[in-house]
């Protein structure tokens, strides 16, 4: 059960307001280009400003999910233009770390808009911290789900159809606050430790034929029998001509890394750390997210030649994973 003193103190928290972190730059057409250009995004609402000039805004838009990106400190750490707040929305944490809750992981993320914002247009936002949760035990341990909200405003000028700063979108981050569930006593020599097994996807009849053809070495791809698209993660329906129907291509298993992360905390059983994950781009067009094998973190290069393997772990999970290869 919670510490008394600990629930006090958190909960004495909660609806507090942590002030402002400014944008270092104006919403402005060549960070849209760039970031459509990584996210696939072709709407010309977004980068052709003839086509944006004859719509109901009048001009080009920045696409709504770039909503955080304009407040985002860049390569370093907390380093947000001058005026930005310096007080730590995250001190509930800090706070929760000292009564034993010492590992973080992120649950959910959500951004909602209330209009979208337009060239020249300067943000900011401010966050509160919303709820936290009761005492929950989970699979991963025993702590607190805690919510912030980061309310986006566009600065005086620029908030067009108010006289004074204007409330354009808002992001909730969620997180969860525990004690690991694996952190235990020494136990007994002659106890053998239990094996922690990997967790099994969730299989469902529009993924089933992926991961019975691992099971047999083989990585399929959903392909629609009417317009011939390939596409991945499977889905009931094709994304370019919605018809219902589809089979299954062997890709070749060749691929080159689009992009990767490398896990290192919280460190979460059975799995090895650093963990790297890639985004890997397959020779037949797709896109799949997949462990990488055989190779360092200071030799990821994004570009490099990649070749599936299967792995079974558990002796009933077969995962795709990628090693790198000679060009």
């Amino acid at each position: 059960m919670a510490d008394p003193q600990l629930l006090s103190n958190v909960r004495a928290l909660v609806g507090r307001q942590y002030g402002r972190v400014y944008a270092w730059d104006e919403v402005n057409a060549p960070m849209i280009r760039q970031w459509c250009e990584v996210m696939g995004v072709d709407n010309p609402l977004y980068t052709d400003a003839g086509f944006a000039l004859g719509t109901q805004h009048e001009g080009l838009i920045a696409p709504p999910a770039m909503l955080q990106v304009w407040t985002m400190e860049g390569l370093h750490a907390n380093n947000y233009p001058p005026g930005s707040t310096d007080e730590n929305p995250y001190e509930v944490l800090k706070e929760m770390e000292e009564y034993g809750y010492a590992s973080t992981v992120a649950v959910n993320s959500e951004l909602s808009f209330r209009r979208p914002v337009r060239l020249g247009e300067k943000l900011y936002y401010t966050t509160r911290l919303d709820s936290i949760s009761d005492e929950k035990t989970t699979a991963l341990g025993v702590g607190f789900f805690v919510t912030l909200v980061m309310s986006h405003f566009v600065e005086g000028p620029g908030a067009k159809h108010s006289s004074g700063d204007e409330a354009v979108g808002e992001l909730l981050f969620r997180v969860f606050k525990f004690r690991p569930a694996n952190v235990q006593a020494p136990a007994k020599a002659e106890v053998a430790s239990p094996t922690i097994k990997r967790p099994l996807p969730g299989i469902s009849d529009d993924t089933r034929f992926f991961w019975e053809g691992c099971e047999k070495g083989q990585l399929l791809i959903q392909r629609c029998t009417a317009c011939q698209t390939l596409r991945h993660p499977p889905a009931p329906v094709c994304i370019e001509c919605h018809s219902f129907d589809w089979d299954s291509v062997q890709a070749s298993g060749r691929a080159t890394l689009y992009s990767f992360v490398v896990m290192h905390y919280p460190e979460v059983p059975p799995f090895d750390y650093p963990n790297p994950i890639g985004l890997i781009e397959l020779a037949e067009g797709v896109r799949l997210i997949a462990g990488l094998v055989g190779i360092e973190r200071e030799q990821l290069q994004i570009g490099q030649h990649l070749q599936v393997e299967f792995q079974t772990f558990d002796e009933q999970l077969t995962l795709p994973l990628f090693r790198p290869v000679e060009a």
